[in-house]
């Protein structure tokens, strides 16, 4: 048993390989820059995220004692 005899499905095979890996990497870059633009989007509206410390918008006035 040669290995030439076998050498186009091996080829296929990596090259498939290749392919997909590619595909997903493509797929999950593209995803994280439009997940980013919306998170932007959101935070320039004025949506927080939850795990965000609280920032206070205006200043509390305290009781002044009569």
């Amino acid at each position: 048993m040669e290995a030439t005899n076998h050498m186009a499905f091996i080829v296929a095979a990596y090259a498939a390989a290749v392919a997909v890996v590619g595909s997903l990497t493509a797929w999950v870059m593209l995803d994280y820059r439009a997940q980013r633009r919306k998170l932007a989007d959101l935070e320039m509206r004025g949506v927080t995220r939850r795990s965000a410390p609280m920032r206070r918008s205006e200043p509390t006035m305290e009781k002044e004692e009569a």
